[in-house]
C-alpha cells in the first residue's frame, strides 16, 4: 500500500505539473480570475491555509460557467478525474486499516458505500461548498439531485486542490474528518442500498426472472440530465425511478418496485 501511495504521489505531480503548464502554454492561466470574495470562509471549512488560489478557483468552476463568463478558461473536470483516484486511495488505505478481518469483496462494499455521488454531495453540504461552486444561473437553480451531482463533483475536485497544494497528508487530514463527521451525524448511510440487486434476488427466488430496465424519458441540457425508468418483472411494470445518470434511475425504479413488492 506504501509502495501503491508513492507511485501515485509521483504520477498525479507530474500530472498536474503538465496541466499548469499546458494551461499556461494554451493561455488558459487563471490568474486573471478572481475567487470568491469569501476566501478566507472558504479556507476555514477546509481547516487549511491556501497557497496557490489559482487551484482552488478552478476546482470550483464547473464547466456551465464557462462559456458565459470565463470562455478560456479551463473547468474542474481534469481535477474531478484526479480528486476521485485520490478519494479512493485515502478511503481504502483507512477501511484497509481499519478492518483488518473484513475480505476483499466487503472492502470494496463499505468503500462505494462512504465515495458513491449521494455521499459525496452529503459531504458537500455539511460544509456548504454549494455556496462557492461558480456556475451559469441555470445550473445555480437546479435543484434535487441535478445540483448533488455539480457539488459532488466539485468535492473530488477539491480534495485534487488540496493534495496538488498541500500534498497527500492535506487531502487525508480533509478526506478523514469530512467522511467521519458525516457519519456521525447520520447523513452517509452505511448500509447496502443496492436495490437493483435486492430486487433481482427476489424476482429470481420467485421464478420471474431477470428484471427488465428501459429509459423511457431523457429531459434537461447537457450539464442536469435527468433520466426516467421503467423497471418490469415478468413483462409487467413495477416501479418507475429519476435520476441524473442510467445508474441511478435504475436504482430508484429497483426501490419503487420493492415497495410495491413489500
Amino acid at each position: 500500500m506504501a509502495l501503491l501511495r508513492i507511485l501515485l504521489s509521483r504520477f498525479f505531480r507530474a500530472a498536474g505539473l503538465r496541466a499548469r503548464r499546458g494551461s499556461a502554454a494554451a493561455g488558459d492561466d487563471p490568474g486573471h480570475l478572481r475567487f470568491n470574495p469569501k476566501k478566507r470562509e472558504f479556507e476555514g471549512i477546509l481547516h487549511y491555509r491556501i497557497r496557490n488560489t489559482d487551484l482552488f478557483v478552478h476546482a470550483l468552476m464547473h464547466r456551465s460557467s464557462l462559456q458565459q463568463h470565463h470562455p478560456t478558461a479551463a473547468s474542474n473536470e481534469r481535477l474531478e478525474y484526479l480528486g476521485d483516484s485520490i478519494l479512493n486511495l485515502i478511503v481504502g488505505e483507512y477501511l484497509y486499516h481499519h478492518f483488518p478481518d473484513a475480505e476483499e469483496g466487503e472492502l470494496t462494499k463499505m468503500r462505494s458505500r462512504l465515495v458513491n455521488r449521494k455521499a459525496l454531495a452529503a459531504y458537500a453540504t455539511s460544509i456548504r461548498l454549494g455556496e462557492f461552486v461558480q456556475t451559469s444561473p441555470s445550473a445555480s437553480g437546479t435543484l434535487g439531485k441535478g445540483r448533488e451531482t455539480i457539488t459532488a463533483d466539485c468535492l473530488e475536485a477539491v480534495v485534487a486542490a488540496l493534495y496538488l497544494d498541500g500534498g497527500f497528508a492535506a487531502a487525508r487530514r480533509f478526506l478523514e474528518r469530512l467522511i467521519f463527521e458525516a457519519i456521525d451525524l447520520g447523513d452517509v448511510a452505511t448500509a447496502d442500498d443496492n436495490y437493483k440487486s435486492r430486487l433481482l434476488e427476489y424476482s429470481q427466488g420467485r421464478g420471474f426472472g431477470v428484471p427488465r430496465y428501459a429509459i423511457i424519458r431523457e429531459e434537461g441540457p447537457d450539464h442536469d440530465r435527468t433520466f426516467t425508468v421503467n423497471v418490469m418483472l415478468a413483462g409487467i411494470r413495477k416501479g418507475t425511478g429519476k435520476g441524473k445518470n442510467k445508474k441511478e434511475a435504475e436504482q430508484a425504479a429497483a426501490e419503487q418496485a420493492l415497495e410495491h413488492l413489500s
